[in-house]
């Protein structure tokens, strides 16, 4: 059975030490003080250990079941859930005013961290909800805000988001689910909507479904597209359960990975259904879901490599296998341990180095949510727009590579069920294709967020970085192992990002055949910086002889394997990237 340990120490030192949260003038965060983030974590990691983590193998062997229309979800979910429920974790940072912990969105990812790496299929459901939460939150009425969100913060209710159809994923413009309006203002829904996370289950009493359709007289593609609340049971006056409305369940797809989550297909029969926002502006309102579900999924990437390190080092510790080159470390044994072995070290490196890099850039990209949505701030929106299909295409790329470095150090163990790696494996996969592929990240990345208001958002964020090399020029902990490199690697995006610029136009798969690699060399830039940041931290704890001294010295030790065996990745993706896109475009399609 696969081990779980919550890295409460790692998330306190990047939010209180690296981000600063409670000398943040971000409204919210004044009370975010140390002693108020190690208690949230602490018992969100007891939750995670205790509770998730051995269910996640149960999820995985039983996966969810469809029987008469009814979806139950695997032994012990249910009581898990309950427990979630009496916490309050659902609704950590919901409004007050309906029934909400108001705390600030960074507080979510720390412990949705650890949730999601102790059982990703069974955080998916309340994860789907606080993504229908924050879309009513933001674009619903009033009456619909008091109907439908208390009891969805408390998760007595629990809700979805249907956008793809079998015709249709990316292009939603194609969707043909339709929404005719009745003489009371509601709407009777009909179609087909597959690939439905969570979208029926025995978890909650009531499932609030987010459904994309156009009206009969709608504008042909997206212009055309509405959004409407869609419950599995009618609500009623008074607020109590009314009528089961016209919509089933009509399957169970077999997956890869995430058994225990019910991923179904929807058909909606002339259900009841009540606009969202404004008519034909449906898009704006998924947005907000999908772009809060992108920031999710980046988080679901790193935090299966997480937990894949862990058991990755463990068993490496543990497993006995040939002699240090250097001499025997083990001389009382008939073998030393892998660990021992510069592959194996390598290997393990490369884990660690990318989770706890992820971890901090993720983290930091919660904080611009917070202060764009807390504090109205125009310019830290634009740079989480910016940032925010690197967070979800460069961290599940590398997180499932992670996954899979953790599974190749176990050898043939980690080729068996017996072990979980292989569970991580297929888990992780889905993170680089859902809430839009990573390809998609990629062209969202160069065609729209690159030259977004001007190319503004990419200047900001060239000139942070400048900005911290300038700052800290002077310290000699951080010259040559991190300023240095951050340089040179931040030199290669801007280069880059100018190629773009000097030949898109004229011939944009110059652009797009470069996408891809650009978003890894913005990713790369990304880490190299949060790693600065830590190692500026954790050299100043040090030298003041304040804090953990091994795990300073280990962070420090860590940031310098990536500036010294990862960033230099930039290079490579610069140099694809330039080449053009005439060797990517050469071939014709029949020669394929």
């Amino acid at each position: 059975m696969p081990i779980y340990t919550a890295p409460t120490h790692d998330l306190q030192f990047v939010l209180q030490d690296v981000l600063n949260i409670s000398r943040s003038d971000t409204p919210g965060y004044d009370e975010l003080d140390e002693d108020t983030t190690a208690a949230v974590l602490d018992e969100a990691g007891k939750l995670a250990v205790n509770v998730l983590a051995p269910l996640n193998g149960v999820g995985d062997e039983q996966g969810c079941t469809l029987e008469n229309g009814v979806v139950r979800t695997p032994e012990g979910f249910k009581d898990a859930y309950d427990q979630m429920r009496a916490g309050g974790w659902m609704g950590l940072d919901a409004d007050p005013e309906f029934g909400g912990q108001g705390m600030p969105y960074v507080m979510n990812c720390a412990v949705g961290e650890m949730f999601v790496s102790s059982n990703m299929a069974f955080n998916m459901y309340q994860g789907l909800t606080h993504g229908a939460y924050s879309a009513i939150h933001a674009h619903g009425s009033e009456a619909q805000k008091a109907t439908y969100l208390p009891n969805m913060i408390d998760g007595i209710w629990s809700g979805t988001m249907n956008l793809t159809e079998p015709q249709c994923g990316t292009d939603l413009g194609l969707i043909r689910t339709k929404a005719e309006p009745q003489d009371d203002g509601s709407y009777r829904v009909s179609g087909t909507k597959i690939w439905i996370s969570a979208g029926e289950h025995d978890l909650s009493e009531n499932i609030i479904h987010l459904v994309l359709a156009r009206t009969p007289d709608a504008p042909a593609g997206v212009k055309g597209i509405s959004l409407f609340i869609v419950p599995k049971f009618l609500v009623n006056e008074d607020g109590s359960l009314g009528a089961r409305n016209a919509l089933s369940c009509g399957g169970l797809e077999k997956k890869m990975g995430i058994h225990g989550n019910a991923t179904c297909v929807m058909n909606y029969d002339g259900a009841t259904g009540y606009l969202v926002g404004e008519l034909n502006k449906g898009m704006r309102a998924m947005f907000t879901m999908m772009n809060e579900a992108r920031i999710g999924v980046g988080l679901q990437g790193y935090s299966q490599g997480v937990v894949a390190y862990q058991n990755a080092a463990a068993f490496a510790k543990d497993r006995l296998q040939g002699r240090d080159i250097t001499g025997a470390q083990n001389p009382d044994g008939p073998a030393d341990p892998i660990i021992v072995h510069p592959d194996v070290r390598r290997n393990l490196m490369d884990q660690k180095s990318f989770v706890e890099g992820a971890r901090a850039l993720t983290m930091w990209g919660a904080t611009l949510i917070d202060k764009a949505h807390l504090a109205g701030d125009a310019e830290a929106q634009s740079m989480i727009s910016l940032l925010t299909p690197v967070i979800k295409g460069f961290l599940t790329d590398k997180g499932f590579e992670t996954t899979v470095l953790a599974q190749q150090t176990l050898g043939g163990s980690g080729f068996t069920r017996d072990w979980g790696l292989e569970q991580f494996v297929r888990d992780a996969r889905i993170t680089m294709i859902y809430e839009g592929t990573n390809g998609v990240q990629s062209l969202d990345l160069v065609g729209r967020k690159l030259p977004a208001e001007g190319g503004k958002p990419v200047m900001a964020f060239f000139d942070l970085i400048k900005t911290f090399i300038k700052e800290n020029e002077g310290e000699d902990a951080l010259k040559d192992d991190f300023l240095e490199p951050l340089k040179a690697a931040s030199k290669d995006l801007q280069a880059a990002a100018m190629y773009f610029m000097q030949n898109g136009m004229k011939n944009p798969a110059n652009a797009l055949s470069g996408s891809y690699d650009f978003l890894h060399l913005f990713g790369h830039v990304s880490l190299g910086y949060m790693w600065a940041r830590m190692a500026k931290v954790a050299a100043e704890q040090l030298e003041a002889g304040t804090g953990d001294t091994e795990f300073l010295q280990s962070k420090l030790t860590t940031g310098r394997y990536y500036m010294a065996r990862q960033l230099p990745a930039t290079a490579l993706h610069r140099t694809r990237i330039e080449s053009g896109g005439d060797t990517v475009m050469g071939l014709k399609a029949a020669s394929f």
